[in-house]
């Protein structure tokens, strides 16, 4: 009976024993870390309104309509995008013929850049005026034609308009639409 009670003694030391043994540490140990690069959208910026003075018939007018921006926030691995200009018909509000400047009369040239960012190559639609172009039809204003990430481009075009001679006095009206895609 003694022996069955140190044996008994024995197993019960072995089994705290062990109990208190510390656990085995691994050597390393991986942690997943996840993060998301925001993106946002492509928009283009421009002036509400521009007043390019006053002409007499068969005069040509012009003026710089302000800048223009393109702001690239899609962080795209192919950053590219191409600026468009169209131009509607100016005129005093009715569609007669003698009140109205129709855009194939409206010239466009956009300039050199006048700020831009991130990498990539920034295009000039029409760099000077010798290269403008009438607005009758979408026109490319300006293009980024490489690169990646976030950008931005900035201008600011000159509109030219030609009075026609049997245009009659009053305030002409029209809209010069900047797109981006």
């Amino acid at each position: 009976m003694r022996r069955t009670v140190l044996l008994s003694c024995v197993i019960a030391v072995a089994v705290v024993g062990a109990a208190s043994l510390p656990a085995v540490a691994q050597p390393s140990g991986d942690t997943t870390v996840t993060f998301t690069v925001a993106t946002a959208n492509l928009k283009i910026e421009v002036p509400a309104s521009r007043n390019l003075g006053s002409g007499f018939p068969g005069q040509t007018i012009s003026g710089q309509l302000g800048t223009v921006t393109v702001i690239d926030e899609r962080a795209a691995a192919d950053a590219t995008w191409k600026a468009s200009v169209v131009s509607t018909q100016f005129d005093t509000g009715t569609d007669s013929p003698t009140e109205v400047v129709p855009p194939n009369l409206v010239d466009y040239w956009s300039g050199q850049a006048t700020a831009t960012s991130g990498n990539g190559t920034f295009v000039p639609g029409q760099p000077t005026r010798a290269d403008r172009q009438s607005l009758e039809r979408p026109r490319t204003a300006f293009s980024k034609t490489s690169g990646s990430g976030n950008n931005s481009a900035s201008w600011n075009p000159t509109l030219e308009i030609t009075i026609p001679q049997d245009a009659v006095g009053g305030l002409y009206s029209g809209t010069v639409t900047h797109s981006v895609a």
